[in-house]
């Protein structure tokens, strides 16, 4: 059970329930981190945005939600795990690049090149040399697709320790990170 309450979409009002409907009408459905963050409107708002405005940037879908199954495997966060496996197969991932990516591992040696940043920014909560990122321009990344891939590691450690902290319940088939253990 969570510890923060989650919130019936049926009975929110004012910007909760403008926000909730919202992620209802985009998604088909109001996932319970939605309904749990919304107990701070400014919370679901700030995600949605954020979110919304990587989606339309420079990284592929498939790269987007590698970064998110490695940084929940990271952060062991079973809520983001399994909800970033369902995306990931609706994007296209097949399972062994879903349990890859957890391990840092892409299926080119560019995507290898930003899951090995993106642990290594985890690890070391943000710090980062020139060496690494020159290494991630030779792999063919611009500085723009650089700085895509730090907010994505931001915006998914944003969820992950929302969803660790609060317990949300999961509400997508269940993947946890002790399987790679």
């Amino acid at each position: 059970m969570s510890r923060l309450n989650s919130v019936d979409p049926s009975k929110a009002t004012g910007k909760a329930k403008e926000l909730l409907d919202g992620v209802k009408a985009k998604l088909g459905i109001v996932p319970n981190m939605t309904k749990v963050m919304v107990n701070s409107p400014a919370v679901l708002e700030g995600f949605l945005g954020f979110s919304g405005a990587l989606a339309g940037g420079h990284l592929n879908p498939k790269l987007r939600e590698k970064l998110a199954l490695l940084s929940a495997q990271e952060n062991h966060c079973n809520y983001c795990l399994s909800a970033h496996s369902a995306i990931g197969k609706m994007v296209g991932l097949p399972p062994e690049q879903i349990v890859a990516s957890r391990k840092g591992e892409g299926s080119t040696e560019e995507e290898t090149a930003a899951l090995s940043f993106a642990k290594h920014l985890l690890d070391a909560k943000g710090q980062a040399t020139e060496a690494q990122i020159a290494e991630l321009r030779t792999a063919g990344f611009t500085d723009g697709d650089i700085a895509e891939i730090i907010a994505h590691v931001a915006l998914n450690v944003l969820t992950n320790y929302f969803n660790v902290a609060a317990g949300v319940d999961i509400d997508f088939p269940k993947v946890s990170y002790q399987e790679l253990a």
